[in-house]
């Protein structure tokens, strides 16, 4: 673990910006007030499809109640990054802190109400939305919390939040932080540099790896911890694993009886890619079919609920047959009598909370988010099955561990339809090309793992600073 020397405690107050800076900070808080009604009936309209949008408004404003006290605030923007962060938050739970968790969508929260259950059960944690970037909201927020410190997750640059918490003394700190090369250029760049201004805020931030540690530094940013990648010691679901085993007995599946059907999951796909992975489809079966094997099932996980509909209409329409598991399996997984698996094409994975599932149920996982230009998405939950993994040509947003994992061979990187079901085809059509594609696997995550406890070592003590 790299340390830089620890800075004396910060003093509430303002961030000291420049002149046009500071400008544009007033300029955006006025936006924010003069579009609010346009924000609200955004958040509306999403609610058609995900009901939990129109839901505990007060919260987007600020009005959040709690029993706990002097909770620490822990915020994850999104599903995602809150499973990434629930090892860290399990371990700080068992060292006596009340934790008051926010997020900005439904899926967020529904999911902190999967993973930290127990916890809330027994009034140690408590989830909120939080406030719109508005300063009053924030501010009620925080007068009614009074939170004893603020961890973001991943990477969080509200411009109001964080000035606001800073104004408010609340001491901020910043959890698996990553900072994208591409972003970290253009933030310094663009606007006078607002955006890479935002960071002094922070008086602690625990970063990924040290590329993105030197990055922080290079902002001003005192006090940076190299700490790891929390997600890469989360707990893998035992239950979803008995039952992909269960499951791919039960159909025939390769991943359980070998000589069977081949699996491929395309997991967290997001829009654009569509397209690419049907065409690779489509390049796979006609070649089993030209070899008279057993054409490959694909398991498709859409990255988000909105995408469910949307994304069993466009395989449909390309004529493929689809099922989803919300119609084909029951609450413990288990699979209807009447779906025909050897007519099936795609698997859907309409669910939340999952996913071991469905990477358990495959050879070879496909992580979307890469084949557009939106970063890729988690690649280490199926690195920790010791799957092969590929993804496209766009991981900036897993520079770690993407960039090592590449190095380690244990993640393939490919271009295009053809690229990808070339590669696919040579790991399910050879047993020894599969197994040397996870033969540093590992390896791999000896190296890279206990990222909690080095979150913790820094941590604790940051917090015991700020204990008053």
């Amino acid at each position: 673990m790299t340390d830089t020397p620890p800075a004396h405690r910060p003093s509430p107050g303002r961030i000291p910006f420049s002149g046009p800076v500071s400008a544009l900070l007033v300029i955006y808080r006025a936006l924010w007030h003069l579009l609010l009604p346009l924000a609200l009936l955004f958040l509306w309209q999403r609610g058609r499809k995900e009901p939990l949008y129109r839901r505990f408004w007060g919260e987007r404003l600020g009005n959040t109640t709690t029993e706990l006290k002097r909770p620490l605030w822990v915020h994850s923007a999104s599903m995602g990054e809150l499973r990434g962060a629930a090892p860290l938050v399990h371990k700080l739970l068992q060292h006596g802190l009340p934790i008051l968790v926010t997020t900005l969508t439904p899926a967020g929260r529904t999911a902190a109400g999967q993973l930290f259950a127990e916890a809330m059960a027994q009034g140690r944690l408590q989830v909120a939305y939080l406030p719109l970037e508005l300063g009053w909201a924030v501010r009620r927020f925080i007068r009614q919390v009074r939170p004893r410190a603020a961890l973001m997750t991943e990477i969080d640059t509200w411009p109001v939040l964080l000035t606001t918490a800073r104004a408010e003394g609340v001491p901020l700190a910043m959890a698996n932080a990553q900072y994208p090369k591409d972003s970290f250029a253009r933030d310094r760049k663009k606007w006078w540099g607002f955006r890479a201004a935002l960071f002094q805020a922070y008086a602690l931030v625990l970063c990924k790896s040290e590329t993105h540690a030197q990055r922080f530094r290079a902002l001003g940013v005192e006090r940076v911890v190299v700490a790891g990648e929390t997600r890469f010691d989360l707990p893998v679901s035992s239950q979803q694993l008995a039952a992909a085993d269960r499951l791919a007995l039960d159909w025939g599946l390769a991943t359980r009886r070998p000589g069977g059907r081949p699996v491929v999951c395309f997991a967290s796909v997001v829009v654009g890619e569509d397209a690419t992975f049907v065409k690779t489809m489509q390049i796979l079966w006609q070649t089993f079919d030209e070899a008279a094997a057993p054409r490959p099932l694909f398991v498709c996980v859409p990255r988000s609920p909105q995408r469910f509909d949307e994304s069993e209409q466009l395989l449909t329409q390309e004529g493929l047959r689809v099922a989803r598991r919300s119609q084909c399996l029951d609450a413990v997984l288990t699979p209807s009598a009447r779906l025909n698996v050897g007519a099936l094409d795609v698997l859907l994975g309409d669910s939340l909370g999952e996913m071991y599932f469905y990477l358990a149920l495959s050879q070879v996982v496909v992580v979307g988010g890469s084949f557009v230009d939106t970063g890729a998405h988690n690649v280490i939950e199926p690195l920790a099955l010791r799957k092969p993994v590929m993804v496209g040509p766009s991981i900036w947003g897993i520079e770690y561990p993407g960039v090592e994992a590449l190095a380690a061979g244990v993640l393939q990187q490919h271009s295009d339809a053809p690229s990808l079901a070339h590669a696919l085809l040579r790991l399910l059509a050879s047993p020894e090309a599969y197994t040397e594609a996870m033969a540093g696997a590992d390896a791999f995550f000896a190296e890279h793992g206990g990222a909690t406890d080095k979150h913790l070592a820094a941590l604790l003590p940051w917090l015991q600073e700020h204990a008053q």
